[in-house]
């Protein structure tokens, strides 16, 4: 707050005149804010501004009242902004903010130096306000969920990894600058409003104070009655509720660690002997493999659903013809949009692990995986199929895997497909050409992740024939001629329509290979690791995604039909739904596995 020297004698406490004098010098003040902080020459910029006042008073009034209706439209639609996209909107912001009249009265009560100091820390609080609720946008719009301070930090550099991959790197670190810009803007023009305001009301005290005290009995008589507008209460308390919300969700989830620590240690076949592990499935080659963002949604919704179905029909169709039958559920995943990691872990592991603290905690134990079970029984050989993996992955000793064959190790020399490294029709004949088509002593388990239908959804593979593949150069012609991610992931029917194109990609990929390399002994399970973001699948949609085990030998779906799931690979709206949780226990148990305990 500018401070100038005066001559005249300082008003006393008690004494007539005192009080308007306090309020010309506090009306001074602000006139100098308005000019700048004080320094060598403000006198002079002071006598100017009241120079200019004096020959231009109605554009002197309309300035003063411009720059406080614009602080007050500030502070006002900071403390009523929503925490989600859809509902941003006009009537949201007809609302009396309990935090703007418990503002009001505080500027109002507080000496000038104490009312700066409060003014400025009001201000960084909707600055904080702000921001959370732009982040909540943001992981509501992408993770169906709202920003965790204590667990999602960690997310940040992957969100701009993915810009990075997707729009290129020049575009990620703009990005990555504008949003600390931005932040920074914020809290400057939110300082600077408040302290407008304070000032405000501190030159027109009487007034300020029977204004106060109106708001503040509208505000109590609506909340007492309950009176609402447009659908919602007039008494606010948006922006206390806002931060109250995330203040619990951080101490929800550091209560949440210790208790799933000691939940990780249990498990119900943490102590069975490897001979008693999946003793049905003995002399098959079981492939596990996750189709990127395959929700309910790309089975069900008007857009998606009549390309994909077809697609699911077709397949269904031609396995028949090579003797495979399949059936199908759904699992409720542990993520939503992203973070795929969180559903592989969570179907493996049989935990619910829907965060990254989560994740970080179980990988870093030896809870017995899905994989792994394969893996410690000696008859099988274990390996990973990860064509989105481009650093060093160590979770692989928890998978339970032998080998790991990422990006480098698959002889890709075709180009990207955004963030997808290559095709998933390439990445399954690499692994047909380096693994599974090779000839070994024990069968193969393998855990296979493909990533074509990753978002943005362009440009897109299409399929080429199967002897054309190569080192994948073949694409360079496809990938030139698709679409380009910034046009599709801006125009959310374009996202939609591509993404359904994406997963029938996926799927004909998938069956067209085991079509070609399936054997009497090949059991597949796949599944979707996650629904698409909530711009595509919408705002309400579960988080359902499709599940099918395929095989020829029809023992094994014998052992499954207990589950009750749908005959074919495109499950029944009505199939049953088990959260992805679930989904080790009853597999190990479908094909003879003992449970003996372990931990608790």
């Amino acid at each position: 707050m500018p401070v100038f020297t005066r001559f005249s004698r300082s008003p006393q406490p008690g004494i007539p005149g005192a009080e308007a004098e306090t309020e010309r010098d506090e009306r001074e003040e602000a006139l100098a804010e308005e000019v700048g902080t004080p320094g060598p020459g403000s006198g002079s910029r002071l006598a100017r501004l009241r120079a200019w006042s004096t020959r231009h008073p109605r554009a002197a009034r309309a300035l003063r009242l411009t720059t406080t209706t614009a602080a007050a439209v500030l502070v006002l639609g900071a403390l009523l902004l929503p925490n989600t996209l859809p509902a941003v909107e006009p009537d949201r912001f007809a609302r009396i903010p309990a935090e703007a009249v418990v503002g009001a009265v505080v500027m109002l009560v507080l000496p000038r130096r104490p009312r700066l100091v409060a003014a400025v820390l009001y201000g960084l609080g909707l600055t904080a306000l702000t921001t959370v609720n732009l982040l909540d946008m943001g992981f509501n719009e992408y993770l169906g969920r709202g920003f965790n301070a204590a667990l999602d930090w960690d997310l940040l550099p992957d969100a701009q990894a993915y810009v990075e991959d997707t729009l290129g790197g020049g575009v990620a670190t703009a990005a990555a600058v504008g949003a600390v810009v931005l932040v920074l803007v914020v809290a400057a023009v939110m300082v600077a409003a408040t302290i407008r305001l304070a000032d405000v009301l501190a030159r027109h005290r009487p007034r300020a104070t029977k204004g106060a005290l109106l708001a503040g009995t509208a505000w109590v008589t609506c909340s007492a009655l309950g009176l609402t507008l447009f659908g919602g209460p007039i008494a606010s308390e948006r922006g206390a509720g806002a931060l109250r919300v995330h203040a619990q969700r951080t101490v929800e989830s550091l209560r949440d660690e210790a208790a799933f620590v000691k939940q990780a240690k249990a498990d119900t076949f943490g102590n069975t002997p490897p001979g008693q592990l999946l003793p049905d499935l003995r002399g098959k080659d079981v492939i596990f493999t996750f189709i990127e963002s395959y929700g309910r949604s790309a089975v069900e919704d008007p857009v998606m659903a009549p390309g994909v179905d077809r697609t699911l029909d077709t397949s269904t169709e031609a396995l028949a013809k090579a003797g495979f039958r399949a059936r199908s559920g759904w699992l409720t995943s542990a993520t939503y949009g992203g973070s795929s990691w969180l559903g592989h872990s969570t179907t493996m592991s049989g935990l619910w692990i829907d965060n990254q603290r989560r994740y970080r905690t179980v990988t870093a134990g030896d809870h017995l995986t899905l994989t792994k079970a394969f893996q410690k029984t000696g008859a099988w050989d274990t390996v990973g199929v990860m064509p989105g993996v481009q650093k060093g992955w160590p979770e692989e000793k928890w998978y339970g895997l032998d080998k790991l064959y990422d990006a480098f190790d698959l002889g890709y020399r075709g180009p990207k497909f955004s963030w997808s490294t290559m095709p998933d029709q390439y990445a399954l004949e690499a692994f047909q050409r380096r693994v599974h088509g090779k000839k070994r002593d024990k069968p193969l388990m393998s855990f296979v992740i493909l990533t074509s239908s990753h978002q943005p959804w362009a440009p897109l593979p299409e399929m080429v024939g199967w002897d054309e593949l190569g080192d994948g150069s073949v694409f360079d012609a496809v990938q030139k001629a698709g679409k380009k991610a910034s046009d599709v992931i801006t125009d959310t029917t374009k996202s939609r329509q591509e993404y359904g194109r994406s997963i029938q990609y996926s799927v004909t990929s998938l069956t067209q290979w085991l079509e070609r390399y399936g054997t009497d002994d090949t059991v597949l399970v796949f599944l979707g690791d996650h629904q698409p973001i909530a711009r595509v699948s919408g705002n309400r949609a579960s988080r359902d995604v499709p599940v099918s085990i395929v095989a020829k030998d029809p023992k094994i779906l014998d052992k499954v039909a207990g589950w009750k799931w749908t005959e074919g690979l495109k499950p029944d709206r009505d199939a049953p739904v088990w959260k992805m949780s679930a989904f080790r226990d009853r597999f190990l148990t479908a094909f003879g596995s003992t449970p003996h305990a372990s931990g608790g």
